[in-house]
């Protein structure tokens, strides 16, 4: 029996001395898995970082220091700060400010004097953000006195874009405090008493910790970031009332982009027989008058570019003038300019199609000429359709944009040949033309849409009624002086908005605004949803003004 156990426990050893190993390896291979497995991480970090205290304190009042503190409860970083950082007041000379990299606390180093009894504010905007996963601490203001009190009052506002939808990125809102130094040349040299900007696509504002007083408002979308108007540059809008502080009243300001003052650059000479004159603002009435002795027979021919400010002045028989005087008169301005003559070659006559390809019935085949055009020959063009029929054509010349255009009958669905023959063109130096053929063709009518617009509650007319694509460059538009419905044909599918311009002056183009004269931009309204045109549609809208 004692044999018999004896055997059993031997047995049950060996069971076990044999297991151990099994599960030795077993164990073994989850650690290997461990070895080459990745760890998930856990939940991702989306909490910003925490302040946890400052150095002097949020909202400190009798400020005498050059140095702040403001420290974290995690490492962070400064993200795009020149950008995002708002001083109100402005500081003469920027703060240095760190980290430059990481670190727990961010430190101001006041470079400048501040004024006294006043209330300044530090508004990083989006720019303070964890080291990790850069989330960010959005729009903290330090705010801090070197008075007994904090100034608390506050204005509000809305931005807009006086002829576009919506204004495009932030827009900079300044306060100028009115003070017996005070004048509307302020915003051309000095820095605002108070600034902000809009919060991101909301074109919303918000102007806090202001003390009470007279202000001027006005906004900015600047070139430069440095908060003084630079008209050639920033565009502009303005409340024309100065602003009282305190107020409940909340300000909607657009922007416009000021015509530049009249400016007439230095002549250069192009060509042998060409001189161009570049200018800036609106010439009324400009004219040229050479003041150099030139021969008996001396001719000359002006016109104006048409996608610059430029005028082309050219002149025959070529000079040999080593320079050649010029006054340039307009309704207000008159300048004496002198360009010096180079050697140069004369230029050849050069014409070529605008608008070849596809044209509606409503249209007229375009051509620009590089001299100035004096005649065209119709005896020496012909149209011929695809049915090779010959089709009667006209010719005029636009001598303000030296554009030649040929008129014709034009149907839908048809394809024309047009052949100008040498000798059709005659240009001011009796260079006439080699043969040009330019094809066209047009669409089916189902192609395109049409659009009849009904307009209700106009304030007052004449108005021009606009068709602008999505990048609110007009395609189509109606001056409406005494009726309320506006008809658009050939419409290429497509989003296209609406917009109603009040003509205030009558001259039946858009007028822009003007800071110094306290003229604001004519208004513009703009349909409340955008118009999807399709083929072979016929869309009747009813625009009911508020």
């Amino acid at each position: 029996m004692q044999s018999l156990n004896y055997f059993v426990y031997f047995c049950e050893m060996k069971r076990r001395y044999i297991l151990i190993p099994i599960l030795l390896l077993f164990v073994l291979s989850f650690v290997d898995c461990a070895k080459r497995g990745r760890p998930s991480g856990g939940k991702k970090d989306s909490i910003p970082p925490v302040i946890v205290r400052s150095s002097p304190e949020n909202y400190s009042i009798n400020f005498e220091g050059d140095e702040i503190k403001i420290y974290f409860d995690e490492y962070i970083k400064l993200k795009d700060l020149s950008k995002e950082l708002i001083i109100s007041p402005p500081l003469k000379y920027q703060p240095l400010i760190t980290p430059l990299s990481t670190g727990k606390f961010i430190k101001i180093k006041i470079k400048d004097t501040l004024k006294e009894n006043t209330t300044y504010s530090f508004n990083f905007g989006k720019s303070i953000v964890d080291n990790n996963e850069g989330n960010a601490f959005k729009y903290y203001k330090y705010i801090l006195s070197t008075g007994d009190y904090i100034d608390s009052l506050k204005l509000k506002g809305t931005i807009k874009d006086a002829l576009l939808l919506k204004p495009k990125g932030l827009t900079t809102v300044m306060l100028y405090e009115v003070t017996e130094t005070f004048n509307d040349s302020i915003i051309y040299k000095e820095k605002p008493t108070y600034i902000t900007t809009t919060k991101d696509s909301t074109q919303t504002f918000e102007l806090t910790n202001l003390k009470e007083g007279k202000y001027l408002l006005i906004a900015l979308k600047e070139k430069t970031n440095d908060y003084i108007f630079q008209p050639e540059y920033d565009k502009i809008g303005f409340v024309n009332q100065l602003i009282t502080i305190p107020t409940d009243s909340s300000y909607t300001i657009n922007l416009f982009k000021e015509t530049p003052e009249y400016y007439i650059a230095k002549p250069k000479h192009e060509g042998k027989n060409h001189i161009i004159f570049g200018y800036e603002g609106t010439p009324e009435n400009l004219e040229i008058e050479l003041q150099s002795k030139v021969p008996f027979e001396f001719k000359e021919y002006t016109y104006h570019a048409t996608k610059t400010d430029t005028i082309h002045y050219w002149f025959q028989p070529a000079l040999e003038n080593d320079s050649l005087v010029f006054i340039t008169t307009t309704a207000i301005y008159k300048d004496t300019l002198v360009t010096r003559m180079r050697d140069l070659y004369a230029d050849t006559l050069k014409i070529k199609a605008i608008n070849a390809g596809v044209l509606t019935p409503n249209d007229t085949l375009k051509y620009s000429v590089n001299t100035p055009i004096i005649s065209i020959d119709t005896e020496k063009i012909t149209v011929m359709n695809q049915d090779s029929l010959f089709i009667p054509v006209k010719a005029t010349i636009n001598k303000k944009y030296n554009i030649a255009s040929l008129e014709f009958p034009i149907k839908d669905t048809e394809y024309y040949a047009v052949k100008i023959f040498p000798g059709a063109f005659t240009d001011f130096f009796e260079n006439t033309n080699d043969t040009i053929v330019t094809r066209v063709r047009t669409k089916e009518l189902s192609e395109y849409a049409t659009l009849n617009i009904t307009l209700n509650n106009l304030e007052s007319y004449p108005v021009i009624v606009q068709l602008v694509n999505s990048s609110f460059k007009v395609v189509f538009e109606e001056y409406l002086s005494d009726n309320n419905s506006a008809f658009f044909e050939y419409i290429i599918p497509g989003d296209y908005y609406i917009r109603i311009i009040y003509d205030e002056n009558k001259n039946k183009i858009w007028d822009t605004g003007n800071y110094l004269q306290k003229l604001q931009a004519e208004k513009v309204i703009y349909y409340p949803k955008i118009l999807e045109a399709r083929p072979n549609w016929s869309l009747m809208e009813t625009f009911t003004l508020d």
